[in-house]
Protein backbone atom coordinates (compact mmCIF):
# COMPACT_ATOMS: atom_id res chain seq x y z
CA UNK A 1 0.00 0.00 0.00
CA UNK A 2 2.61 2.43 1.27
CA UNK A 3 5.00 0.94 -1.87
CA UNK A 4 1.85 1.98 -4.33
CA UNK A 5 1.04 5.09 -3.70
CA UNK A 6 4.91 6.22 -3.72
CA UNK A 7 5.67 4.28 -6.29
CA UNK A 8 2.40 6.59 -7.85
CA UNK A 9 4.22 9.91 -7.00
CA UNK A 10 7.82 9.10 -7.87
CA UNK A 11 6.44 8.33 -11.45
CA UNK A 12 4.59 11.67 -11.52
CA UNK A 13 7.25 13.79 -10.15
CA UNK A 14 9.99 12.43 -12.48
CA UNK A 15 8.35 11.44 -15.32
CA UNK A 16 9.69 8.05 -15.59
CA UNK A 17 8.26 4.36 -16.18
CA UNK A 18 6.20 2.73 -13.32
CA UNK A 19 8.75 -0.79 -13.99
CA UNK A 20 11.97 1.60 -13.21
CA UNK A 21 10.31 2.43 -9.71
CA UNK A 22 11.24 -0.55 -7.60
CA UNK A 23 11.85 -0.95 -3.72
CA UNK A 24 15.98 -1.28 -4.36
CA UNK A 25 16.12 1.44 -7.46
CA UNK A 26 18.28 4.21 -6.38
CA UNK A 27 16.78 7.50 -6.81
CA UNK A 28 19.56 9.43 -8.04
CA UNK A 29 21.73 6.48 -9.80
CA UNK A 30 18.66 4.63 -11.04
CA UNK A 31 15.96 7.38 -11.24
CA UNK A 32 17.92 10.44 -12.36
CA UNK A 33 16.49 12.80 -9.61
CA UNK A 34 18.01 15.54 -8.29
CA UNK A 35 17.80 17.20 -5.02
CA UNK A 36 14.83 19.33 -6.23
CA UNK A 37 13.43 16.03 -7.44
CA UNK A 38 13.77 14.79 -4.40
CA UNK A 39 12.93 18.15 -2.07
CA UNK A 40 9.27 17.63 -4.16
CA UNK A 41 8.86 14.20 -3.78
CA UNK A 42 9.19 14.58 0.04
CA UNK A 43 6.65 17.58 0.00
CA UNK A 44 4.21 15.12 -1.83
CA UNK A 45 4.43 12.46 0.57
CA UNK A 46 3.67 14.18 3.50
CA UNK A 47 0.95 15.89 2.39
CA UNK A 48 -0.59 12.14 1.15
CA UNK A 49 0.42 10.66 4.12
CA UNK A 50 -0.07 13.21 5.94
CA UNK A 51 3.52 13.37 7.92
CA UNK A 52 6.55 15.06 8.43
CA UNK A 53 9.76 13.30 7.20
CA UNK A 54 12.67 15.09 9.29
CA UNK A 55 15.70 16.60 7.36
CA UNK A 56 18.02 13.92 9.35
CA UNK A 57 15.44 11.01 8.02
CA UNK A 58 15.58 12.74 4.54
CA UNK A 59 19.09 12.81 3.55
CA UNK A 60 19.36 9.28 4.59
CA UNK A 61 17.22 8.37 1.91
CA UNK A 62 18.97 7.18 -1.03
CA UNK A 63 16.68 4.15 -2.68
CA UNK A 64 12.96 3.60 -2.69
CA UNK A 65 12.75 1.29 -0.40
CA UNK A 66 14.17 3.30 2.39
CA UNK A 67 11.71 6.07 1.19
CA UNK A 68 8.98 3.57 2.26
CA UNK A 69 10.24 2.67 5.53
CA UNK A 70 10.85 6.22 6.30
CA UNK A 71 7.46 6.55 5.85
CA UNK A 72 6.42 3.32 7.47
CA UNK A 73 8.36 4.26 10.26
CA UNK A 74 6.54 7.82 11.00
CA UNK A 75 3.16 5.96 10.67
CA UNK A 76 3.41 4.20 13.81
Amino acid sequence: MVFEKVKKIIVEELNVAEEKVTMEASLVEDLEADSLDAVEIIVRIEEEFDLQVDDEAAENVKTVGDLVKCIEANLK
